[in-house]
C-alpha cells in the first residue's frame, strides 16, 4: 500500500502543521512510523504517537485526539484514536478500484519504480571454476545473483550480468598434470566436463601417496602463466568445455550473461595495479609478500603478490572493478558470494579507498550462507557433491509423474514438467533468508505439498484457467467483504514488499510474500465462489480480484526465477 501510506502520511503531517506549525517533523519519517496492526480490530494501518511526543510537546492520547479531528484522506474510510494511537480503517471499495486500475493497465508492471533509470548497475555472480561440476553449492550465488539482476531491472536500472568465471590458478596446472598422466582426448569429448571432474579428484587421490604431484601441478600452472602454447592449448580447451556445459543449466533456468569474463581477463591490467599501489606508498613487505596494511582498519593484511611475484585473488578484483568502472561507469557493482569471503571484499574494498578511488562505496557485496548435503560439507576434491543437472534431472522426473497422475491430457507435459520441478528447487532455495545456513534434504526440496514452489505455480495456474473460462468483464462499483478484502490488501502490499526486497538484498523476501498472496487467494477462492458468484456484480468484482493476483504472482515468480506456466 505504498501510495496509499504516502497519502496518509502527507494527512497527518498537515494536521501535525495545524496543531504545532513549528514543529519539525519530517514527512518522509511519517510514512516510516505507520504500521498493519496483527489485529484488524485495531484498524488496516496504524500510527503510534509518541513518536511525535517531543516535537510536539504533547501526551500521545492528545496528539491522536487532534489529529483525528477532521482528518480527511482519499481511500481512508474513518479513522480512530486507542490512547497514542491512531487507527485507520481503508475504503474497501476504494482501495480494489485504485488496484484494479493499476495492475490492469499495461503501461507499467504493478510494483514497479523507476529509482534506477538512468543508473547502471554491474551483477558478478554464478562465477564457477573452470573444469568443476555445477553443484547446488552454485545454486545460491547464481540464483540470488540472477534474482537480484531481475528486481534492479524491475526498478528501472540497466543492468549488466557477469559471470566471472573462476578460469585461472594451480588447479589448472593439476588438471593439466591428471589430463597428460591419465586422460585422454576422446574420454575428454564423449564425457565432458565429468571426465575433468573425474581426473581431478583422481590427481587428489595419487597426490596424497605422491605429493612431488603437487610439484608438477605448480611447474605446469607456472609454464601456463608464461604462455606455453601447450599448457595455454589445454587450458583453452577444459574451458570451453565447462562453458558449454554450463550453459545447459544457465538455459534450464533461463539465465543469459552478457560476459564470461573470468579471472584470466583480467591477467594484463593486474600490473597497473600493483605499480599504482607502489606509487602511492600502499605496498609493504611482509617475509617476501607484497601486502597492503590494513591493521589501522581491523582488518588482516590484504595479500596482493605472492613471495614468487605471482598476483592473488585481491589483485584480480581490484583490477575488475577498476576495469569495470572505466568500461560500464556503474553506479553499482554488486559481488554475490558466500560470506565466508566478507573479508576478503572489506579488504580490497578498503584498498581502493586508498587508492584513492571515490566510488569504492557503490561496490557492494551480498552474502549468503553456506550448503551442506544431508550435514556433510560440499567438497569437488572428495566426489561429495550433487550435480545440478541431476537434482534438476530427479525434480522434473518426479513433477511429470504427478501430472501424469493428476492431468494425463496435459499438452506440453514435459515443458511444464521442467518448469514445475526447477522451480521447486529454485523456491526451496530462495525460501529462506540469503544468509542461513542450508542443510540441502533432496526429499524436502522435491516435496510438492506445502509452502512450496509447485503450491505457488498452481495457484497461479488456477487464475489463469479462471480468467480463461470467465471471458470478458467490466467490474464496479465495489462492496467487498471480509475474505476479499484481506485478498485485496495482500495484493496492495507488493510494491513495498518489493521496495524492502531491493533495498536489503533479499529475494526470499518476495517468496514469503508469494506464499502470503497464494495463502490469500486460495481462502478467498475457497469461500467466495467466483465463477459461479450469486450475481454478474459480485462476480465481476470477484474476477477483478483474480485477475490482480495472476498479474501480481506472474511478477512475483519472475523477480524470484521461478516459472509459471497457465496450466498444471
Amino acid at each position: 500500500m505504498r501510495s496509499l501510506k504516502e497519502k496518509i502520511a502527507a494527512a497527518v503531517y498537515k494536521g501535525i502543521e495545524r496543531i504545532a506549525p513549528s514543529a519539525a517533523v519530517p514527512e518522509n519519517e511519517i510514512v516510516t512510523y505507520l504500521a498493519y496492526p496483527p489485529d484488524g480490530k485495531m484498524g488496516d494501518i496504524a500510527l503510534p504517537c509518541f513518536r511525535f511526543a517531543k516535537a510536539l510537546r504533547m501526551a500521545p492520547p492528545a496528539i491522536a485526539a487532534a489529529l483525528a479531528d477532521g482528518f480527511c484522506c482519499e481511500g481512508v474510510a474513518s479513522v480512530e484514536t486507542a490512547g497514542g494511537y491512531l487507527n485507520f480503517r481503508i475504503d474497501r471499495g476504494a482501495l480494489l478500484e485504485r488496484l484494479y486500475g493499476q495492475i490492469s493497465s499495461q503501461d507499467k508492471p504493478y510494483g514497479s519504480s523507476d529509482i534506477g533509470a538512468g543508473k547502471t548497475v554491474v551483477l558478478d555472480y554464478s562465477s564457477p571454476n573452470v573444469a568443476k561440476p555445477f553443484h547446488i553449492g552454485h545454486l545460491g550465488t547464481t540464483v540470488i545473483g540472477h534474482s537480484l539482476k531481475k528486481m534492479h531491472e524491475f526498478a528501472g536500472y540497466k543492468c549488466i550480468g557477469v559471470n566471472h568465471l573462476g578460469d585461472w590458478g594451480t588447479q589448472f596446472g593439476k588438471l593439466i598434470v591428471a589430463y597428460r598422466k591419465w586422460g585422454s582426448k576422446q574420454a575428454v569429448e564423449e564425457k565432458g566436463i565429468d571426465e575433468l571432474v573425474a581426473l581431478y579428484v583422481r590427481f587428489h587421490e595419487e597426490a596424497e601417496k605422491e605429493p612431488s604431484l603437487n610439484d608438477e601441478a605448480r611447474a605446469a600452472f607456472t609454464a601456463l602463466e608464461h604462455g606455453d602454447p601447450e599448457m595455454t592449448e589445454l587450458w583453452r580447451w577444459f574451458i570451453d568445455i565447462s562453458i558449454k556445459e554450463y550453459k545447459k543449466t544457465y538455459k534450464q533456468l533461463d539465465i543469459e550473461f552478457d560476459y564470461y569474463t573470468g579471472e584470466s581477463f583480467y591477467t594484463d591490467k593486474m600490473p597497473a595495479v600493483v605499480e599504482e599501489l607502489k606509487e602511492k606508498n600502499l605496498l609493504s613487505i611482509d617475509d617476501g609478500a607484497s601486502i597492503v596494511d590494513l591493521e589501522a582498519y581491523g582488518m588482516p593484511p590484504c595479500l596482493i603478490l605472492k613471495r614468487d611475484g605471482s598476483t592473488l585473488y585481491p589483485t584480480r578484483d581490484i583490477a575488475a572493478a577498476i576495469y569495470r568502472k572505466k568500461t560500464f561507469d556503474f553506479d553499482k557493482c554488486i559481488y554475490v558470494t558466500s560470506a565466508g569471503q566478507s573479508l576478503h571484499f572489506a579488504q580490497w574494498f578498503k584498498v581502493l579507498e586508498l587508492m584513492g578511488r571515490d566510488w569504492y562505496n557503490r561496490l557492494v557485496h551480498v552474502p549468503y550462507g553456506t550448503v551442506s548435503l544431508n550435514g556433510e560439507k560440499l567438497a569437488t576434491r572428495t566426489g561429495n557433491v550433487v550435480l545440478l543437472k541431476d537434482l534438476f534431472a530427479e525434480a522434473i522426473e518426479k513433477a511429470a509423474a504427478i501430472m501424469a497422475e493428476k492431468n494425463p491430457e496435459l499438452a506440453g507435459r514435459e515443458d511444464v514438467a521442467e518448469s514445475v520441478g526447477i522451480g521447486a528447487v529454485v523456491f526451496y532455495y530462495l525460501s529462506a533468508n540469503r544468509m542461513r545456513d542450508i542443510n540441502f534434504v533432496l526429499e524436502d526440496a522435491l516435496n510438492f505439498d506445502g509452502n512450496t514452489g509447485p503450491y505457488a505455480q498452481y495457484t497461479y495456474a488456477r487464475t489463469c484457467q479462471i480468467l480463461k473460462k470467465a471471458g470478458e468483464f467490466k467490474p464496479g462499483p465495489y462492496d467487498l467483504n471480509d475474505d476479499e478484502f484481506e485478498l485485496c490488501k495482500t495484493i496492495a502490499l507488493f510494491p513495498e514488499t518489493f521496495d524492502q526486497a531491493l533495498a536489503e538484498y533479499e529475494p526470499s523476501i518476495i517468496t514469503r510474500y508469494v506464499l502470503d498472496l497464494c495463502a490469500a487467494f486460495n481462502r478467498f477462492y475457497h469461500n467466495c465462489p467466483v465463477l459461479t458468484a450469486e450475481n454478474e456484480s459480485v462476480k465481476a468484482q470477484r474476477l477483478a480480484l483474480t485477475e490482480c493476483t495472476n498479474k501480481v504472482l506472474s511478477s512475483a515468480l519472475e523477480l524470484i526465477c521461478v516459472r509459471h506456466p497457465e496450466k498444471i
